[in-house]
């Protein structure tokens, strides 16, 4: 019984690693359950074991994707802050693999004509990176989590840029361009910055 329930485990888990590759490299609607099983290594029959629908493993997909980027971010946060996150996100390694990288630069566009219950999870799931970012960000800004929204957007919207121009010489300067836009936004406002109290 334990052998069957841990190959069970492990075959829904190569569906999910197979499954979140393909989207983001290939697109959700690009991705057929056929191919997506046979490159797991399993029949188009073993899938419904595991999942109700091809919109319920896209769900659970997009979360754990979500889930190791915050991981990575972490990381990331705790070796060098913001300004190294926002580095590794607009690097040529990240454009150049897609599959293995960013699900919202990835995917975005689909998962706004996903289900409401699919929106649902990617909007807590990105609220949860917007707030582990925020909380990196200093005091002095005005709104950590709108400075971090708007950080998030910069970096998404460059990525999604400079992936579209890629294999020109665009494509190098819209990420240089995005990583300085992003970290400007970083650095607190000059009517953010607590008022200096006069001498009398």
């Amino acid at each position: 019984m334990r052998y069957e329930k841990g190959r069970k485990d492990a075959s829904r888990q190569r569906i999910m690693d197979v499954a979140a590759e393909r989207f983001r490299s290939d697109g959700i609607a690009a991705s057929g359950l056929a191919g997506i099983m046979g490159e797991a290594g399993l029949t188009n029959g073993a899938f419904y074991p595991h999942f109700p629908s091809k919109a319920a493993l896209v769900r659970e997909s997009v979360a754990t994707a979500l889930e190791a980027q915050a991981a990575q971010i972490q990381e990331l946060l705790a070796a060098g802050g913001p300004s190294m996150a926002i580095d590794a996100y607009l690097s040529a390694e990240h454009r150049d693999n897609p599959g293995k990288g960013c699900a919202s630069a990835a995917l975005l566009p689909e998962i706004a004509r996903e289900p409401a219950e699919t929106r649902q999870v990617y909007a807590e799931h990105l609220l949860k990176l917007v707030r582990q970012v925020a909380a990196e960000l200093t005091p002095d800004a005005r709104d950590p989590e709108d400075v971090a929204f708007g950080v998030f957007a910069t970096l998404i919207g460059t990525l999604e840029l400079s992936r579209a121009v890629n294999g020109t010489e665009l494509s190098d300067r819209i990420l240089e361009a995005g990583a300085v836009a992003a970290k400007a936004l970083l650095q607190p406002r000059e009517n953010d910055k607590p008022a200096e109290r006069k001498s009398s």
